[in-house]
């Protein structure tokens, strides 16, 4: 079984010899990749020097590194993690044979955090907020849905239309999991603070808005009854607010004198009508899409169940 470490990388001097040396230590047998996003350090001079294989990815975005480390590396199972020494590189072993022996496409290493400078309240806080919308709005049972460390099948690399530009990444992941059903699982591993004492390179709002905005555009794309079902039923319900008093004037005095409120009530009334409409087509279009989806992951060979480790 051909297993590939994926380390994307940017300005990580510091930190990435370490990491690459702990994931070689965790994982003799795998290729380490290091995908050196635009750094203006020694990251690839150092992470070569322990060993690494390095590949440059001149695009800057985390998520840029990792498509094209999916497009270009080939492996039977795809370790992911950052290269800043926060993840628990000895704990790989172990999410690689649960992958294998469950026959998973994904395995998450949910943060515990083992220092409290590893993870800022506001990031522990947004995280929180993120996976439990996202549980509510795709019916997932994710806990950690930004965490950056995960082992993937081949399956699941080679499915996936990864279209983020940054840290939406792991959102993607997560959502491709979940809309295609796929066999997932969240497996508690150590996170912490960064040797060099630096900080994450995470924008708690500026990433945080991305994040949200790529949410509301999976919802919309992959779930668009439920957005075109709330507008519509707002709609109809602004319209019935207007038009109600109208009505009961109608009723009792047989005139109707607020005809520009009567027109903005209709107006409203055929919107909802047409975002109605809107939500049934989309949605159609939508099943269409995961169904066709569903078909390239299918048509992937899945791994060999006799290549699980003991």
């Amino acid at each position: 079984m051909r297993v590939a470490v994926i380390l994307p990388c940017h300005n990580e001097a510091a930190s990435i010899r370490t990491t690459v040396e702990a994931f070689r230590a965790a994982l003799p047998d795998a290729a380490v990749y290091v995908f050196d996003n635009a750094s203006t350090d020694d990251t690839a001079v150092r992470a070569a020097s322990a060993g690494a294989i390095v590949r440059s990815e001149p695009a800057k975005g985390k998520a840029n590194a990792v498509r094209r480390a999916f497009a270009d590396v080939e492996a039977d199972v795809y370790v992911m993690a950052d290269g800043d020494d926060t993840y628990d590189a000895s704990a790989a072993p172990a999410l690689v044979a649960r992958l294998a022996r469950e026959r998973l496409d994904m395995v998450v290493g949910a943060r515990a955090h083992v220092a409290a400078a590893a993870y800022r309240p506001g990031h522990v806080f947004g995280n929180r907020a993120f996976s439990a919308l996202f549980r509510g709005l795709f019916g997932a049972t994710f806990t950690d849905i930004l965490s950056g460390y995960r082992v993937l099948s081949r399956r699941f690399v080679k499915s996936f239309p990864l279209s983020a530009g940054g840290f939406e990444i792991e959102l993607e992941m997560a959502a491709h999991a979940a809309l295609l059903r796929l066999p997932a699982v969240e497996v508690e591993t150590a996170y912490r603070a960064r040797d060099d004492g630096g900080a994450s390179k995470l924008r708690t709002f500026r990433d945080g808005a991305a994040i949200f905005r790529r949410m509301l555009r999976f919802l919309r794309l992959h779930r668009p009854r439920l957005v075109y079902g709330a507008l519509s039923g707002l709609s109809l319900t602004v319209a019935a607010l207007l038009f109600a008093p109208i009505l009961a004037e109608f009723l009792s005095t047989g005139l109707v004198p607020r005809f520009p409120t009567l027109i903005v009530a209709v107006a409203i009334g055929l919107a909802s009508v047409i975002f109605f409409v809107v939500g049934i087509i989309l949605d159609a279009q939508a099943q269409y899409f995961a169904e066709t989806k569903r078909l390239v992951y299918l048509g992937i060979p899945g791994p060999d169940a006799g290549e699980a480790p003991e």
